[in-house]
């Protein structure tokens, strides 16, 4: 089956809360390796939360399988030069086939020519240290930077309180944007 990157748009929300929360805290016998279900209890984002990612200095890039979105990235333009890459999700069943890393490739791609950024940022729980080695094996670097949790942001609840995000940067090769 041919996979096909797109842009998401608003009808796209509970299509992509969906994946994102069966990525990030599905059931047990639907847990992938990206999982964080045994860190943080609740929903990790609603069909709300997905609207309101809907604006000029944001997109929502999705890999699709015929119609179904099988994976999914937040690219933000921050500051001029600057882009903030979150939600990188693969349907659990998908996981382990590359997918996620043509995501953040393609996320990456997207920042640089559609928000110039020189700089991607991102944060990753403390708690995972095989999802930092991932990001790690991309180029991305951690700032030494340790932010607490968002309670506020309504993103569950951690399950334990030694739970923090750390910060990660990346400064792109200037070539990237070519592409998209």
């Amino acid at each position: 089956m041919s996979l096909e990157f797109r842009v998401a748009d608003r009808a796209d929300a509970g299509q992509i809360a969906a994946l994102v929360n069966s990525a990030y805290r599905p059931t047990t016998q639907d847990a992938g390796w990206t999982h964080e279900a045994h860190l943080v209890a609740g929903d990790r984002i609603t069909a709300e939360q997905v609207l309101s990612l809907f604006d000029q200095q944001s997109a929502i890039l999705l890999l699709c399988a015929a119609a179904k979105i099988v994976a999914c990235v937040h690219v933000q333009g921050d500051q001029p030069g600057t882009a903030y890459i979150g939600m990188l999700a693969t349907d659990p069943k998908r996981q382990a086939q590359g997918l996620g890393k043509q995501m953040l490739r393609h996320a990456e791609a997207y920042a640089t020519a559609h928000f110039a950024a020189m700089t991607l940022n991102m944060t990753v729980l403390s708690s995972r240290p095989e999802l930092l080695a991932f990001y790690e094996r991309r180029g991305y670097a951690l700032t030494g930077e340790i932010k607490e949790y968002p309670l506020s942001a309504e993103i569950g609840r951690p399950l334990a309180p030694d739970i923090h995000l750390l910060a990660l940067v990346k400064t792109p090769p200037k070539t990237l944007a070519s592409g998209l």
